[in-house]
């Protein structure tokens, strides 16, 4: 039946869309949980990295997730170890083998942990409270071991000597990634400091005589010198503080 002279042409029904004619969903496996983990976390930060998030990245149900990973505190734990993993490791030769340049290799070892770490918006703080133990973080631990064996310390104090610079790497790290947030608030080091010596000027010389005394010196130095300084105290103390043993009972 032809419409009515003057109305509207009736448009044709939309053919059906074939599910097959969609674009297909990628693949999921723990690398994809990963990988789009790691995009949300470097778009939003790490409070934002849920299971929902993401589910929805993946267009897939949160539910699905739980087969490649059993939780949060997991799938965060496997970006960590992905992140490690971009952290700059020097050649090392087997257990015994002469390390002539340990201590320089160490330090630029350690800075380029902080900096990785610091700029993937608190991943670091991941590792508190735990002992990361994936490929990464475990390539990265036997490194920091091999370059202290040129030390020549003893092995529990290397030992001892590795957890302390863990610490050292992910404290740094969540404090470097801290500023960075503040940053982009629009706050930068030198208003920082400046707030700093505003704070310090108002105090009572009374009630806080020594940090008036020192106020002059108390901001002193860029954030790099300080980080560099901090190194080279770490590294002494392991030189001139052997561990010793736990007594027996």
């Amino acid at each position: 039946m032809s419409n009515p002279p003057g109305a509207p042409r009736r448009s044709a029904p939309a053919a059906p869309v074939s599910r097959r004619t969609r674009p297909a969903k990628a693949a999921l496996s723990a690398d994809a949980l990963v990988s789009a983990a790691l995009a949300i976390l470097d778009a939003d930060g790490l409070e934002a990295v849920t299971m929902r998030r993401v589910a929805q990245a993946l267009d897939t149900g949160a539910a699905s997730l739980y087969v490649y990973v059993a939780n949060r505190d997991e799938l965060l734990a496997l970006v960590h170890d992905r992140v490690v993993g971009e952290i700059p490791l020097p050649a090392v030769g087997p257990v015994g083998a002469p390390v002539p340049h340990w201590r320089a290799e160490l330090t630029t070892l350690i800075g380029n942990a902080v900096t990785v770490l610091g700029n993937r918006r608190g991943i670091a703080s991941v590792a508190l409270g735990d002992v990361p133990t994936g490929p990464n973080a475990l390539a990265l631990a036997d490194t920091i071991l091999a370059l202290l064996a040129g030390a020549e310390i003893d092995d529990l104090t290397r030992s001892l000597a590795l957890d302390l610079i863990n610490l050292y790497i992910t404290a740094a790290a969540t404090e470097e990634s801290a500023y960075a947030a503040k940053g982009e608030q629009g706050q930068t080091e030198e208003s920082a400091v400046a707030e700093m010596n505003e704070t310090f000027a108002r105090l009572s010389a009374t009630e806080y005589p020594h940090l008036v005394a020192m106020r002059p010196t108390l901001t002193e130095g860029s954030g790099d010198e300080r980080d560099a300084w901090a190194i080279e105290v770490l590294l002494n103390g392991i030189l001139t503080t052997p561990a010793h043993a736990p007594r027996s009972p």
